[in-house]
């Protein structure tokens, strides 16, 4: 098997539902835009407040796929 480079990004999705679903969308957001996609780890979960109540979570994600030799 020859040598592989990866490249690693940083997201952040957002959803008014839970951290799971805004983490999907920036799976799914990145899934659109780069092929190979390898590993997700969760950096950083927080959501905004607007009197007093939870609008939104969200996700920062790190992001690895195989890198081909372009740049995004």
């Amino acid at each position: 098997m020859p040598d592989s480079v990866y490249k690693v990004i940083t997201l952040i999705g957002k959803s008014p539902e839970s951290w799971e679903k805004a983490a999907a969308h920036a799976i799914e957001a990145a899934a659109k835009k780069l092929e190979d996609l390898r590993i997700a780890e969760i950096e950083q979960l927080d959501m905004t407040i607007e009197d007093g109540k939870v609008t939104n979570y969200r996700a920062r994600v790190k992001v690895s796929f195989k890198y081909h030799g372009k740049e995004m």
